[in-house]
């Protein structure tokens, strides 16, 4: 391969030299992929945060602050003799020329997103079945759990295993929140609620894969959404000479009604 741009050169001579045994900083030689591993996540959020907050300088930064994490896990590797940052680079170049023919090689036949998607997954599907794998063998266990929950269901639903409508996912719905009140009232043990409320869970991740939504996308909006209600709660509080502490749940509850009210 060519050598890479020098401002990507300069990245990855710091990264050799923070790994110098000799002259390297102490922290970044006692990592491992592992210890690693959940900064990596990290970086992914944040770079997701900045893009819903478009704070575009701050993605910028996050951006960096995610690659010098590729940078980091691939030292790693080449000190190991597994694999160097070229290699990584070379491996997804060739991925995505091999996954847009269309592009890259003149086929013809792709004219919209939704067929290109289609003929994505069919070229993720020939790979795995050159490697030998079960249909789900490789859809990663460190993901989140929603988003895994959706990888897994539209791999399956990928071979016919699937609902056949939004409808029939409600009523699946309904029906796993009511095992999880007849458990409880059972007196379930705290694993078989877990299981319970695990199942009604991966119900509702199916039900956004059907509707198209992102269950991640929809549950960090109910969590903004949660927390300006919950702010307009404490200001108006503060505002009357009083706080959460002092407040009642129906104040607190009129507030809220308030706070929802003008957002309509």
């Amino acid at each position: 391969m060519s050598e890479p741009p020098t401002s990507i050169a300069r990245l990855l001579q710091i990264m050799r030299a923070l790994r110098d045994p000799e002259s390297g900083c102490p922290w970044d030689l006692e990592q491992n992929f592992a210890s690693i591993a959940p900064y990596t996540i990290e970086e992914a959020y944040e770079v997701a945060g900045a893009i819903e907050d478009a704070d575009w300088p701050a993605l910028k930064d996050e951006l960096g602050d995610l690659l010098f994490q590729v940078v980091f896990h691939s030292r790693l590797a080449e000190e190991k003799n597994l694999f160097a940052f070229s290699d990584v680079v070379g491996a997804i170049t060739d991925k995505m020329e091999r996954r847009h023919p269309h592009v890259f090689a003149g086929t013809d036949g792709i004219e919209t997103a939704e067929a290109q998607t289609i003929a994505w997954e069919e070229h993720k599907r020939r790979e795995r079945a050159a490697k030998a794998h079960g249909l789900l063998d490789d859809v990663p266990r460190a993901l989140p759990a929603l988003v895994r929950a959706v990888k897994l269901q539209k791999r399956a639903a990928s071979v016919g295993f699937d609902w056949d409508s939004a409808s029939k996912v409600v009523e699946k719905i309904a029906e796993e929140a009511d095992e999880i009140v007849e458990a409880q009232a059972a007196g379930a043990s705290a694993a078989k609620l877990e299981e319970e409320l695990g199942d009604l869970l991966f119900a509702v991740a199916n039900l956004a894969r059907h509707l198209k939504v992102d269950p991640e996308a929809a549950l960090r909006t109910a969590n903004a959404k949660f927390v300006r209600r919950f702010a307009h709660i404490e200001k108006t509080l503060a505002a009357r000479g009083t706080n959460l502490a002092n407040a009642t749940l129906d104040e607190m509850e009129a507030l809220w009604q308030e706070a929802k009210k003008e957002e309509v």
